[in-house]
């Protein structure tokens, strides 16, 4: 029998063979178009990620870009320039960090702090070199809108460790102490993500027991404050943060001459508003 020539389209079939339908419902499927809300809120998500491992002023439009997997002018369809998206990253950074001093009114105050100070110093952790640019004011893409979120995390901050006191109408004095406490913990533990010291564990029980000791002092100074004490301390346990401070404090008393020093002090007679004052000289 002659053998038959084949036709043209099945030999552009035998060079072209069909792909096999089960590789292909195996392989990758087509990527989805992002959205414009979407592709924004990649954006932004990227740029947090470079902005948390890099100081802002090492990243680039072009960083931006290449994480997202988007061109350079696409950056800048959704974005005017990097201080734009750096402040939009900030915001939503901000309002992760303000949440995290969020904790339920329940059990001994220090230890709520202890397990809010965990949730701040592992977020510092993992955003330093940005917030630490910015922080320390060393930061050139710090301006009034980076400024405001710092402010609003920390009058959240503020406002969350009042209400953990519970107390009606706090005074100038105790918002004084929290604010300033604020700024302790900054200020440590930046210093502790340049040069890791301590362990971080250790760190957060200091900061807490810090808080204690100047809530205890602020009380000293202002006897409605040392009344809401009392309850402060009932409500403590011995192997919380603040019962570790008084046998710290119980074992430093303990140390020869400590003791008698601190007693002589204390039950020293105050000085006359008449008399001189300790810097009077001859």
């Amino acid at each position: 029998m002659a053998s038959r020539t084949p036709s043209p389209t099945a030999a552009r079939a035998a060079r072209n063979p069909a792909p096999d339908r089960a590789g292909a419902a195996a392989g990758e499927r087509p990527r989805r178009r992002l959205s414009v809300d979407e592709r924004r809120e990649q954006l932004i998500a990227v740029a947090l990620e470079l902005f948390s491992v890099r100081p802002p002023e090492e990243v680039s439009i072009d960083d931006i870009a290449a994480a997202a997997g988007a061109s350079r002018p696409l950056v800048y369809h959704y974005f005017p320039g990097k201080q734009a998206i750096y402040e939009e990253s900030l915001r939503r950074a901000g309002r992760e960090l303000a949440g995290r001093f969020e904790e339920p009114p329940e059990g001994p105050l220090s230890e709520r702090l202890y397990r809010v100070m965990g949730r701040y110093l592992d977020f510092v952790q993992s955003h330093g070199p940005g917030f630490a640019a910015l922080l320390r004011g060393g930061s050139v893409a710090a301006s009034a809108g980076t400024s405001a979120v710092i402010d609003e995390v920390r009058r959240a901050a503020h406002d969350q460790i009042l209400s953990h006191l519970a107390i009606p109408s706090p005074s100038p004095g105790l918002r004084l102490t929290v604010r300033a406490w604020i700024a302790n913990a900054e200020i440590t533990s930046l210093e502790w993500l340049a040069e890791r010291s301590v362990p971080l564990e250790e760190l957060q029980l200091h900061l807490v027991q810090e808080f204690v000791a100047a809530l205890t002092l602020t009380a000293a100074r202002e006897p409605a404050l040392a009344a809401e004490l009392a309850a402060f301390f009932a409500d403590e346990r011995p192997d919380g943060p603040t019962g570790r401070l008084v046998r710290d404090l119980a074992g430093l008393f303990a140390v020869p001459g400590i003791a008698e020093a601190v007693t002589a002090l204390a039950t020293a007679p105050s000085p006359s508003s008449d008399g001189p004052s300790p810097q009077a000289t001859d």
